[in-house]
């Protein structure tokens, strides 16, 4: 399958995660946001939450990182479970170094960049990390409305990693919805991260499908 689909928990019940987590076994990941209130102007979950998250579901866990110190903190989360981990451009002092010690870990190692910032300066180093998580709204709280202006960076990044033969993948976390997962399908994504359009649906997992036929019908590789 060409789409991958990650619901957000940001959206979910936080008292009821693990019923919220069963509600998404269609998904092909679930997404977690850790925040430090530093960072980014919200605080969410740690390690201890995480950690049973991966012990509850058998979907790949997708750990975003919206935290200082990323050097120090995503390599704990892959000894957790974590699936991915994606830090951000500006809080990593060594972000190759940090991608390897990751992928030795067994771990995917994916980098986010927020809408203020270019995605050319990465352009050297994309074959260090199997994922590229562009954000189409400004980190740091969920419901936002989606930045179709992100889109041509989106365009750009997929005509590099097709350039050179690459595997990365492109995520797009922010406003994602059935009203939207054609646009940014089109323009080269192939991971969506949605939050309150899954979980606020009356059936998160038809709402999973209809982005999901309606991202891999607009898909551009």
């Amino acid at each position: 399958m060409t789409i991958q689909i990650a619901p957000s928990i940001l959206s979910a019940d936080f008292c009821n995660l693990e019923r919220d987590l069963k509600a998404i076994s269609n998904a092909d990941l679930v997404h977690v946001d850790v925040m430090d209130h530093h960072f980014v102007p919200n605080l969410t979950l740690g390690e201890p939450i995480v950690a049973r998250i991966c012990q509850v579901t058998d979907l790949p866990v997708d750990v975003h990182l919206m935290i200082e110190d990323p050097d120090r903190w995503a390599p704990e989360y892959a000894k957790l479970g974590a699936a991915s981990v994606s830090f951000h451009m500006g809080a990593t002092h060594a972000p190759v170094r940090l991608a390897r010690q990751l992928r030795d870990m067994g771990c995917k190692a994916c980098f986010a960049v927020r809408p203020a910032e270019p995605v050319e300066p990465i352009f050297d180093i994309l074959d260090e990390f199997d994922m590229i998580l562009i954000m189409t709204v400004e980190p740091g709280f969920g419901g936002q409305k989606f930045l179709d202006n992100q889109m041509a960076k989106v365009r750009r990044l997929r005509d590099e990693i097709t350039r050179r033969g690459l595997k990365t993948k492109i995520q797009v976390d922010g406003g994602v919805s059935p009203k939207t997962a054609h646009i940014v399908a089109e323009a080269g994504a192939d991971v969506l991260v949605a939050g309150s359009a899954v979980y606020g649906a009356e059936s998160p997992a038809e709402a999973i499908d209809s982005i999901r036929d309606k991202a891999e019908a607009a898909f551009r590789a």
